[in-house]
């Protein structure tokens, strides 16, 4: 067997652990995400969205559909890299794969497709469930899938960074708690920008999530505060730099030789 089959083998046997870890409690890691959706429209769609009316020319509910549907991806991806690292780290078999004959790229590339999957898969859920609340017309097909793609990348790899320091449970639950979560909704989930005084209009352009939100909302709505260039411009460059920080961690086996 060859290196290059040798890879594909260490790779797709790292990524069918991953999925059918997600898949195996479904009702744990893509139920919840559902029905979260759902209250998001009932309460804010159809009680208070009635009151708002029109935001960036569609109605509230159609509005804030792609909001919505990026937020349980980035969620989701990063949950299932920073749980199953740091759960390999916790039980200690992550040595074992480290110290293998398998390029620490793929072991990132595994991991990072593992989260993409389990984001997909919810994001897919999500999106069935907007559908029964909202009529969305896809107008760029091909912007939503890589923005979706692409955001869901750069959040399994943040969560592997966070497990890769991680020394406890709480230390995962850190970053979304006060960092994602604070981010994701002044994004731009539940409203546009340009509703914002000067001041905070300006701040907002300091969160990375604002771009990555009205991307998607550009693909799926065909509007957007920001340039969709501009946006997947800063999310390459943002997994670039995630990227590299990974590979060089698990290099210094920061967080796993200490």
């Amino acid at each position: 067997m060859n290196s290059a089959s040798r890879y594909w083998v260490a790779f797709s046997t790292i990524v069918i652990k991953e999925v059918l870890r997600f898949l195996r409690i479904w009702v744990q890691t893509v139920l919840p995400p559902a029905v979260t959706t759902a209250l998001y429209f009932i309460i804010f769609g159809n009680l208070i969205g009635s009151r708002i009316g029109e935001m960036g020319g569609y109605g509230y509910r159609e509005f804030i559909v792609p909001g919505l549907i990026l937020m349980a991806v980035i969620a989701n991806s990063y949950a299932n890299t920073v749980s199953s690292f740091f759960q390999a780290k916790y039980q200690r078999h992550i040595e074992e794969l480290l110290i293998s004959p398998v390029p620490n790229w793929i072991i990132l590339a595994g991991y990072t497709a593992g989260g993409v999957a389990r984001g997909l898969v919810v994001g897919a859920v999500v999106t069935g469930v907007s559908l029964f609340f909202a009529d969305v017309a896809l107008v760029h097909p091909l912007i939503t899938l890589l923005v979706v793609f692409l955001t869901s990348v750069l959040f399994a790899l943040g969560g592997l960074i966070n497990a890769i320091f991680a020394r406890n449970f709480d230390d995962i639950s850190v970053i979304p708690t006060f960092v994602l979560t604070p981010l994701t909704y002044l994004g731009g989930v539940f409203y546009s920008i340009d509703l914002l005084p000067h001041f905070w209009r300006q701040l907002s352009l300091a969160n990375p999530v604002l771009y990555m939100i009205n991307a998607f909302r550009y693909g799926i709505l065909g509007v957007s505060d920001i340039q969709p260039g501009v946006a997947l411009t800063l999310i390459l460059v943002f997994i670039v730099v995630l990227a590299a920080a990974a590979l060089w961690l698990l290099h210094k086996g920061v967080g796993i030789k200490n």
